[in-house]
């Protein structure tokens, strides 16, 4: 249920959608002769869009969330595993075409490569389902043994978790399905934005993990400012940026993390 409840919500929250329905909402409240809503309606919808498009608000919510959790300095001798969350591949062109396409979080399957090669003896977990409700796609842990065995990566080496829908899911039954032992290091791959919600929600399900984080959209320099990025990819950080935050929010009021904000020290 919370998996359906929080899809529907964010439906309508994301900025592109809200600005959307705030737009439909004031040209209903036209036709009826509400000239103060349809006003008030198309007012919100363009402050929407130009707060998420034209502003730098994305990349300033961002920033505190790739900050959170670093890379740890120096880096482990030895790993046990690699778990890698799903998110870094296009689902639906994969499902049609048979390859392995990269969305914008591909950083994610890079990454999880070239620590592949530098752990030559650890395990990479694939840990992703199908997230979506309505599209059809493919899952990370159905696509991303083609591209990982094409760059080098045994087979034998993989560990293929493929039912979860969301972060919580990944936790819980990639736990399940590793049991990691006492003492080993596990590094969690996945990007920088979404590093605190991930590992709390790890820690949360008994498997201690070590964050490898990537896939940064922020350069950390960003102040207040207008048309500092492109529009395309300020309104992407302000979605990202938002969704991250409200999921943080959801999964404390629900229970299922302890903090509104994990961190190192949590």
């Amino acid at each position: 249920m919370f998996f359906y409840v929080s899809k529907t919500v964010w439906f309508f929250l994301q900025p592109l959608n809200l600005a959307i329905f705030l737009l439909g909402a004031a040209l209903v409240a036209g036709w009826f002769g509400r000239r103060r809503l349809l006003r008030a309606g198309a007012f919100l919808s363009l402050l929407v869009l130009v707060v998420s498009a034209w502003t730098s608000l994305g990349a300033l919510m961002l920033n505190p969330l790739e900050e959170r959790f670093q890379r740890p300095t120096p880096a482990p001798e030895k790993v046990a595993g690699i778990v890698v969350l799903g998110g870094g591949l296009e689902g639906a062109i994969n499902l049609a075409r048979g390859g392995y396409d990269l969305n914008r979080g591909g950083d994610r399957l890079v990454e999880t490569a070239v620590l592949a090669r530098r752990y030559p003896d650890a395990k990479v977990v694939i840990s992703g389902g199908t997230g979506t409700v309505l599209l059809e796609g493919e899952g990370d842990a159905a696509t991303a043994p083609r591209l990982l065995e094409a760059l080098g990566i045994p087979p034998d080496r993989l560990i293929l978790e493929g039912q979860s829908r969301d972060t919580y899911e990944n936790a819980v039954f990639t736990n399940a399905l590793v049991t990691p032992g006492p003492g080993e290091t596990w590094l969690l791959v996945t990007s920088a934005f979404h590093m605190p919600r991930a590992k709390a929600l790890f820690d949360k399900a008994g498997f201690a993990t070590v964050p490898w984080p990537v896939d940064y959209r922020t350069s950390g320099r960003e102040g207040i400012s207008l048309f500092a990025d492109d529009p395309e990819d300020a309104l992407s950080n302000t979605t990202l940026a938002l969704r991250e935050w409200l999921g943080l929010a959801a999964y404390w009021l629900s229970g299922r993390i302890d903090t509104p904000f994990p961190s190192p020290e949590n």
